[in-house]
């Protein structure tokens, strides 16, 4: 990492999310619940997938990467965020802040890619059922996670090439509670008009184009579904309301911070705090709860392994 040699600045001041003790005490009590439910909630379903053989299919290996990627994400900004509340001097290191950047990016491209793969499975499950095993083979399934995580990768590479040679010289001071690229380049010591652009270019119209995607894809599953009324397509509507869910619950915050960058304010961080622990908690829980198959598993797995002579 070649900083330029104006760059002074080795650690970042992070302002946190309020000064209120009361706030403190809520947000403390809150994010943890919701962090330990968070990855409790997605190992559930890496175990239940990994451990049911009824369960290895394309779908349900996805959507076990997607609960790796949640796991990986809420596990980034939020331990340090929950021991940093009630400190009065929040610093995190110029590395520190690059390494989230890095892994939030990194997951974020990821997740992008999975979301889009996961939609192209409803669509060949739905439209064109009888070719399914065919099209979603295994060697699909690896291709497809493989895609996801090099996307994820260079996209999260090509943000860092953004500022890891930023000079930084003078204020230090991040209002928020974690590092990210909007906040962190209008630190730099030099004209960053074109940077934010480029920044909103790759981040956020990517985002926002993969979004509009999704929805156009999602629109064009249900057209078909309303020309079918058996319990088949109730289910697979039940599937698609899912999905839907879960990449509006993505999309937003993204969209919100990279397409319209701007001043922090509370609804920055409301954002960013539900972006960074609520969101990988409620993707488990949408797919389980609306997924008879998902608890059926889970009952069966734990099952065995809590009461293993029950089960013998």
């Amino acid at each position: 990492m070649n900083r330029d040699k104006h760059s002074v600045v080795s650690e970042f001041v992070l302002l946190g999310l309020s000064n209120s003790w009361e706030i403190q005490i809520f947000l403390f009590c809150f994010s943890c619940l919701f962090y330990v439910s968070s990855v409790m909630a997605n190992l559930i379903v890496v175990v239940t997938v990994t451990s049911d053989p009824y369960l290895h299919s394309p779908l349900y290996i996805l959507l076990a990467n997607l609960s790796i990627i949640d796991l990986i994400f809420c596990s980034i900004a939020a331990p340090k965020m929950i021991c940093d509340i009630f400190r009065k001097q929040k610093v995190i290191s110029f590395g520190g802040c690059v390494a989230q950047i890095f892994f939030s990016h990194a997951v974020g491209g990821t997740e992008m890619v999975l979301l889009i793969a996961m939609a192209f499975d409803r669509y060949v499950a739905i439209c064109k059922p009888l070719h399914y095993l065919t099209i979603m083979n295994p060697r699909m399934c690896i291709l497809i996670l493989v895609a996801a995580w090099a996307i994820g990768l260079i996209h999260s590479l090509v943000q860092l090439a953004f500022v890891v040679n930023l000079p930084f010289c003078g204020p230090n001071v991040l209002d928020s509670f974690y590092c990210d690229i909007p906040q962190l380049i209008k630190l730099a010591c030099t004209n960053t008009y074109k940077l934010e652009f480029m920044v909103t270019a790759n981040s956020g119209f990517i985002s926002l184009s993969a979004f509009f995607l999704l929805i156009l894809s999602y629109i064009f599953i249900l057209v078909i579904l309303q020309k079918h009324s058996s319990g088949g397509s109730s289910k697979a509507l039940s599937t698609l309301s899912a999905h839907i869910t879960v990449v509006v619950l993505f999309f937003g915050p993204l969209i919100f911070f990279y397409v319209w960058p701007s001043p922090p304010t509370h609804l920055d961080k409301f954002l960013a705090i539900f972006d960074a622990i609520f969101t990988p908690f409620l993707n488990p829980i949408i797919y389980t709860f609306r997924n008879r198959e998902m608890k059926i598993a889970i009952r069966r797995v734990f099952g065995s392994i809590l009461f293993p002579l029950k089960n013998e």
